[in-house]
């Protein structure tokens, strides 16, 4: 008789249980065997328990009831009967326990529990209650069938974790759940024919970059900015760190991004590590970074989106269907928004989780640190960061112009005694750098709410090329299209996530040719603050709604950046609800922090930065959800640990704006890397409200106008301009 793991689909025929197993099985071992040499502790733990979790996780599907089904001869959406009892019940036998591989195959669907709702559960802790008696009765004829059809030698031996529990665990289900997903999608031709990973090749790309400044060095201008810009990149690229954790604090214009790329490729090569990570905030624009690493980093004959990867947002789908459209972290370079980041290191979901096995030996720049993360969760993400970087291998720079260095406020590292954060760069070099910041621009407020009209007549007052952000993407969206409306179109451009990244980038190669036309200044950049970091840009006159001190700061830095006016100015403002204009209410204890500032006149400078957030904490707190996932994280309760870590704190799903894209989908003829070039995010909610359709597996489809210059916001606006304001979105 064949037993089958998966069943016929179209022209594909079924998939043996024995092909199934082994194929997982072989996945998880080259998975750990990766990793294994970056685990400073538990290594060979994992090793054993991948080898047996992969070789069980399926045992179930040889129930008969579930046989008939997967062989064709009954049709169900779903298996009669839950298939990971069985091997659940496996591996809770008193004849071959192991505690760890029943907890990871009751988990390689639907995530982990809470660890400690199934110590309350007793014996029945990871089991089906509605089944276990009938899967104890059976499970010998299976163990006996799953036995002449795979060769199954285990070691067991004390399953003690002697690292950080919760993240070894994740650990875990991401090596099993990431070769079962692959497994399953290359049987189903979900994937292409699979070719050798690119390699980090650091001393090589190095040599490249090197190169490259080389030859910006021999052609830029012979300046004392261009001086301290190359010796910045001198002491990055050779600085002599051995610290699992450091930091940057580099003003505007000092080359950031080029020389911490260098020292990352030097680190690497020292201490062996595979793979480099930018994490850029959660709504930044990553397209101007991705577009100077391929230029700078990629060797001859290398594809540049192989070897620099652009993931805009997460894009995790657990159906068999949707699953090859997962976004992964296989390449050797990858640029990526704090959000799909740190959700990853979150998560229990494992559509998303099967790609953490990749972090391991990694070296992760956090550009832009001051703005990755609310403040909210950062004691669980410096946790995080210090059990990678001790545990894992991970090598991570903390870096911004307007640096906080949270790991001083105890409020944030908690009982854990403080350890220094050494800096890549001297103090004298620093000094030296900031001496251009500090006439570079000046700081003013206009603090009285004003509406849609009054704003936009406020702001045209000003000399141009204007640069105003708002704290929603409604607000943006409405400021926008009224100065469209009212000024024309030609004096206003518009950027936000309401965009797709295509649409993101032309709209901002758009702009740098507006700014290049000296004589042209009459026109106004409405955004949100995915422009506050990582372009390079710069405006005659700064706009800033009242919210984040640090927020304020990087947005400084697209005003005057290179510092050849006198007289720029940056201005803080405050807007009414007028029915079209949205505040943002998760904004609204750092700008209470910020308006005390002016109210006191005191000098907005960098400084301030690592004070304003010691000053939230102290005006409003951490809430007792935040306080909870350090305490939820060390007891394993991982349900709750991915509820309360959110970004943004919105539940969003991923929305189509292609109509022929959103077609050929349900035909899986898209790639991940196509679908998120022509796609957005839009909160759940919203959708909900808006009807919108459904295409497949949480991916939408947007039914409304969608345009180049406000995106999906063009249809929003018209139905509150038609509605006069009375919808609500």
């Amino acid at each position: 008789m064949i037993y089958y793991a998966h069943s016929r689909k179209d022209d594909i025929p079924e998939q043996t249980y024995a092909e199934h197993v082994c194929g997982v099985r072989s996945r998880g071992r080259d998975y750990v065997q990766e990793i294994s040499c970056y685990a400073k502790c538990d290594n060979t733990l994992l090793s054993q328990i991948i080898e047996k979790a992969s070789t069980i996780h399926d045992l179930g599907k040889l129930n008969k009831e579930n046989q008939d089904v997967l062989a064709g001869k009954n049709t169900a959406k779903f298996l009669p009967q839950n298939h990971v009892d069985a091997g659940v019940a496996y591996f809770l036998n008193s004849q071959h326990p192991s505690v760890l591989s029943a907890a990871v195959i009751q988990a390689h669907h639907v995530g982990f529990p809470d660890f400690t709702v199934e110590v309350d559960r007793g014996d029945a802790a990871f089991r089906d209650r509605a089944i276990a008696s009938d899967v104890d009765r059976e499970l010998s004829e299976l163990e006996a069938i799953h036995s002449h059809l795979v060769d199954s030698q285990f070691e067991y031996g004390e399953e003690e974790i002697k690292g950080d529990k919760s993240v070894f665990l994740r650990m875990l289900l991401s090596c099993l759940v990431d070769a079962d997903h692959t497994d399953t999608a290359t049987h189903y031709r979900k994937y292409p024919a699979e070719m050798s990973p690119v390699r980090l090749r650091a001393a090589e790309r190095l040599a490249q970059l090197d190169r490259h400044i080389a030859g910006l060095k021999q052609t830029g201008a012979d300046d004392d900015r261009n001086a301290l810009r190359n010796e910045m990149y001198v002491a990055c690229r050779n600085a002599d760190i051995d610290a699992g954790i450091t930091s940057c604090d580099s003003p505007v214009g000092s080359g950031k991004t080029t020389a911490i790329m260098a020292h990352l490729l030097a680190q690497a090569e020292k201490r062996g590590l595979r793979r480099i990570f930018v994490v850029l905030p959660f709504t930044n624009i990553i397209k101007q970074s991705v577009d100077i690493y391929r230029k700078t980093l990629v060797l001859p004959g290398e594809n540049a989106e192989e070897v620099v990867a652009e993931l805009h947002h997460r894009a995790d789908f657990e159906s068999k269907d949707a699953r090859h459209l997962t976004a992964l972290w296989r390449a050797p370079i990858i640029v990526t928004t704090a959000v799909a980041f740190f959700e990853t290191l979150a998560s229990n979901s494992t559509a998303a989780l099967r790609r953490l096995h990749e972090l391991p030996g990694s070296a992760v720049f956090v550009d832009e640190s001051h703005a990755a993360l609310p403040v909210k969760l950062l004691p669980i993400a410096w946790k995080w960061i210090n059990v990678y970087a001790a545990e894992w291998s991970c090598y991570w720079v903390l870096a911004s112009g307007s640096l906080n260095r949270f790991w001083t406020i105890p409020e944030i590292t908690g009982d854990e005694s403080f350890h220094p954060v050494p800096e890549i760069i001297d103090d004298e070099l620093r000094k030296r750098l900031a001496v251009y910041e500090n006439n570079r621009i000046s700081y003013h407020c206009d603090l009285f709410p004003k509406g849609t009209a009054e704003l936009a007549q406020w702001i045209s007052g000003f000399p141009g090329p204007r640069l105003v952000i708002l704290n929603t993407v409604q607000s943006a969206a409405v400021l926008a299209d009224y100065f469209s409306e009212h000024f024309g179109r030609e004096c206003v451009e518009h950027l936000s996530t309401a965009l797709t990244p295509d649409d993101r980038g032309n709209t901002l190669e758009r702009i740098k040719k507006r700014l290049m036309d000296k004589k042209a200044t009459n026109w106004t950049l409405i955004a949100t603050s995915c422009i506050e970091a990582g372009v390079n840009l710069s405006f005659r006159t700064g706009f800033r709604e009242l919210g984040p001190l640090v927020s304020l700061l990087q947005a400084s830095g697209r005003v005057n950046r290179e510092g050849v006016l006198d007289n720029a100015e940056m201005w803080t403002f405050c807007i009414l609800e007028d029915g079209m204009l949205k505040l943002n209410p998760g904004l609204k204890e750092a700008a209470a922090v910020l308006k005390r500032y002016f109210e006191g006149n005191r000098a907005i400078v960098p400084e301030l930065s690592t004070q304003s957030l010691t000053d939230e904490i102290a005006l409003y707190g951490l809430s007792g959800k935040h306080k909870n996932l350090v305490t939820n994280e060390k007891l394993q309760n991982f349900r709750k640990v991915e509820e309360d870590f959110k970004v943004i704190d919105s539940d969003t799903r991923l929305v189509v704006v292609d109509p022929s894209m959103a077609k050929r989908l349900q035909y899986g003829k898209v790639d991940w890397k196509k679908l998120q070039k022509a796609s957005v995010q839009i909160a759940k909610y919203k959708l909900d409200e808006l009807r919108t359709p459904m295409v497949m597996d949480k991916i939408y489809r947007w039914n409304l106008e969608y345009d180049g210059f406000l995106g999906y916001m063009a249809g929003i606006v018209k139905l509150k301009k038609y509605s006069g304001g009375a919808i609500i979105i």
